[in-house]
C-alpha cells in the first residue's frame, strides 16, 4: 500500500475516488491495519476521506468504522452523508461518540446527537461536562430544520465600551474556546442583547484604541431560533451573508449561523424541491429496493387515480372516437404538448415562490405573463399541428379542431401552471410537493375535453 496517492493536492485534482486508493483502503480493512487506515484518512481532506469511505460497500464501510473506533476523526464523521453517518454513529462505541461531540462545534454535535436513540443519547450526554450538555440539550429542544438546530452556540461577543485592542486580546486569551470558523464579533449590552456587529476585516483595519461602539453596524437580518431553515437560507441569499446572529424573543444573543451550514441547506432545499416536483424522494447508497418502493408507490397511486379521471373524460366521447378513428391517433399529441407546457410553467413558478419572487403585484404580473406566453406558444404549435393533421388526414375541419384545442390547452396549461402552486401556497401546502399532480391532471382534462368536445360538435 502506497501513501503517495493520498496527497491533498492530488485529491483535489480528481473529483472521484482514486481506484488505487480504494483498493488500498479495502486491503487495510481486510488485514485489520488500523494504523495505516487511520493515518491515511487523517492526511486527506475530511470531505475527500468521507467520499472514499462512502465508495466502499455498506458492509465494508461499517467494518472500517468498527476497526477505526475512536480513531475516526470527528471532522470526517460530520462530512458523511446522512445514512452513512447514522451507520457510523451506531457502530462507534459511546466513548468515541462522546469524544467526537467534544471536538465538534455545537451545531455539528447536535447533528450527531440526532442520529442516536433516546436512551443512548441520554447515556452519552451524562458523560459530558454540565455546560456542554446544557448547550447541546438546548439545541435539540428546537424543531428540526429550524435556525435553532443550525446555529452554533460558540461565538465571540464583547460589550460596546471595549476597544478594538481589548477585543483582539480577549479573542487570543480564550484560544481554543473560539469557534473554528467565524467572521464577525457581536456587540452586546449588559443584558446580553445584541446591539451591533463588527466584521473581522473592520476589526483588523481599525486602531487598537477605537471603541467597538464607533465601528459597529446594525445587523442586516434578524434570525430567531424557531425560524424555518428555508427562510434562513433566503436571508443569507438576499443579504449575501457570511454569518448571521440568532437572537431570542427578548433580543438576547443565543448563537450564530455561518455560510458553510447554509450552503448545505440551500443544496438540500433545491434538491428537495426538484424531487418533489417529480413526486420522488432521494435515493441513498444504503437504500434497499423496499425503501425505494415505499417512497414512490404512494405517488404512483395518486397518479393512477388522476389517470382514471382523464380516462373518464375520454369515455364520454367514445362514440365520436368510434366514428372518427383519427381522433384516437391525435389525442395524445394535444395531451402531451399541454402537459409539457404546464410542467414548464409549474417549474418556473415553484422556483419563484421559493425565492420569494411571487408576492403582491409580482404574482399578478406572473399570471398575465404565463397566460400570454401560453397563448403565443399555443398559436405557434396550433398552426404546426394543424398543418401536419391536414397533410396527414386531408381533413380541414379536423385540422381546425386540433389547432383550436391545442391553443386552448396551452393557455389553460399556462394558467394552471401558475395558479395551482400559488393556490397551494395560499392554503399553506408545499407547492413543490403537490402541484405536479394537479397541473398534469388539469391539462389532460382540458386537452381531451376541448379536442374531443370540439370534434363531436364540428365533425359529427
Amino acid at each position: 500500500m502506497t501513501e503517495q496517492s493520498v496527497q491533498p493536492a492530488q485529491a483535489a485534482e480528481t473529483p472521484n475516488v482514486d481506484p488505487d486508493l480504494l483498493e488500498d483502503i479495502i486491503e487495510s480493512i481486510d488485514e485489520r491495519d488500523t494504523r495505516w487506515l487511520a493515518r491515511t484518512l487523517q492526511r486527506m481532506h475530511p470531505a475527500d476521506a468521507a467520499d472514499a469511505l462512502e465508495a466502499l460497500s455498506f458492509d465494508t464501510f461499517s467494518e472500517a468504522v468498527e476497526l477505526l473506533g475512536g480513531e475516526l476523526p470527528a471532522d470526517i464523521l460530520i462530512e458523511l452523508r446522512d445514512s452513512y453517518r447514522e451507520e457510523a454513529v451506531e457502530v462507534l462505541p459511546d466513548a468515541a461518540v462522546a469524544s467526537a461531540l467534544d471536538e465538534l462545534d455545537s451545531d455539528d454535535a447536535t447533528t450527531i446527537l440526532e442520529d442516536l436513540e433516546d436512551d443512548r443519547r441520554e447515556r452519552i450526554l451524562e458523560d459530558l461536562a454540565p455546560i456542554d450538555r446544557a448547550q447541546l440539550e438546548r439545541g435539540l429542544s428546537y424543531e428540526e430544520e429550524s435556525a435553532g438546530r443550525l446555529m452554533q452556540t460558540e461565538f465571540v461577543a464583547a460589550p460596546e465600551y471595549w476597544t478594538v485592542g481589548h477585543a483582539i486580546d480577549h479573542a487570543r486569551d480564550i484560544g481554543e474556546e473560539l469557534p473554528e470558523v467565524f467572521y464577525e464579533l457581536y456587540v452586546i449590552d449588559p443584558g446580553h442583547r445584541l446591539i451591533g456587529i463588527v466584521q473581522l476585516a473592520t476589526l483588523l483595519r481599525t486602531a487598537r484604541d477605537v471603541q467597538l461602539s464607533d465601528i459597529m453596524k446594525d445587523p442586516l437580518s434578524s434570525l430567531k431560533p424557531d425560524m424555518d431553515q428555508e427562510e434562513v437560507a433566503f436571508q443569507f441569499r438576499k443579504y449575501s451573508l457570511a454569518a448571521a446572529p440568532v437572537t431570542d424573543e427578548g433580543g438576547r444573543l443565543v448563537g450564530m449561523i455561518t455560510v458553510d451550514d447554509m450552503v448545505d441547506v440551500m443544496q438540500e432545499e433545491n434538491a428537495e424541491d426538484l424531487l418533489s416536483l417529480l413526486n420522488v424522494t432521494s435515493a441513498d447508497g444504503a437504500d434497499t429496493v423496499w425503501d425505494t418502493v415505499k417512497a414512490r408507490a404512494p405517488w404512483l397511486g395518486v397518479n393512477l387515480f388522476t389517470a382514471f379521471i382523464a380516462s373518464a373524460i375520454i369515455s364520454l366521447f367514445e362514440g365520436a372516437i368510434a366514428q372518427v378513428v383519427a381522433l384516437a391517433v391525435l389525442m395524445p399529441v394535444v395531451a402531451a404538448l399541454g402537459g409539457n407546457a404546464g410542467s414548464q410553467g409549474l417549474a418556473v413558478a415553484v422556483r419563484a415562490i421559493a425565492e420569494r419572487q411571487l408576492d403582491g403585484d409580482a404574482a399578478r404580473r406572473a399570471i398575465l405573463r404565463e397566460v400570454l406566453s401560453g397563448f403565443v406558444n399555443g398559436l405557434i404549435f396550433a398552426i404546426g399541428v394543424g398543418v401536419i393533421s391536414l397533410v396527414w388526414f386531408r381533413d380541414i375541419e379536423l385540422a381546425l379542431v386540433i389547432a383550436t384545442a391545442m391553443l386552448a390547452t396551452f393557455v389553460w396549461a399556462g394558467l394552471s401552471g401558475i395558479l395551482v402552486p400559488l393556490g397551494l401556497k395560499r392554503l399553506g401546502a408545499d407547492p413543490a410537493v403537490a402541484s405536479s399532480v394537479f397541473v398534469l391532471t388539469l391539462t389532460d382534462v382540458m386537452a381531451f375535453f376541448s379536442f374531443l368536445g370540439l370534434a363531436s360538435i364540428v365533425l359529427l
